[in-house]
């Protein structure tokens, strides 16, 4: 064989993507939403017990079939690769911004964990948008809290 030798990668595991239509509308329509220039990414709790499960959308707009596709890999691969940061029973869809298909994998990756970060879909989030801010600094004297808040 010429050249380097390719890692053997294994795929988003088939439980974890969002495939129907039907998941993604549901998504859509009873989620909740953060973007910032490169991506947006909608999300919904599940009452099933379970991992987080995926979906990329990658618009026609942004060009050919190829870049749609290779964008939509590199999405899901940075969700795998940091999959153990994410919160469980959540349904997710990123979609894919034209200024994304800009950035090299490793810019792309730290957009996307921002993004799920804002939207308090990480474990170390402790707080998703629109919670109260303050909740983790009260309890904290050394942060200027109460302490027995």
């Amino acid at each position: 064989m010429t050249g380097r030798a390719r890692e053997a990668v294994a795929p988003m595991q088939r439980r974890l993507r969002l495939r129907s239509r039907k998941d993604f509308r549901r998504v859509y329509r009873d989620g909740r939403s953060v973007a910032n220039s490169r991506f947006v990414v909608y999300w919904r709790p599940r009452s099933e017990p379970g991992p987080f499960r995926l979906g990329v959308s990658a618009s026609a707009r942004l060009g050919k079939a190829v870049v749609r596709n290779r964008a939509r890999r590199m999405v899901k691969e940075i969700v795998r690769l940091n999959a153990d940061k994410l919160r469980d029973q959540v349904d997710l869809v990123i979609i894919v911004r034209k200024p994304a298909l800009e950035l090299g994998f490793w810019d792309m990756e730290k957009s996307v964990l921002h993004l799920l970060r804002k939207a308090g879909l990480t474990r170390d989030a402790a707080h998703g948008p629109g919670s109260d801010k303050g909740a983790d600094r009260r309890g904290n004297p050394a942060k200027g809290g109460g302490g027995n808040g």
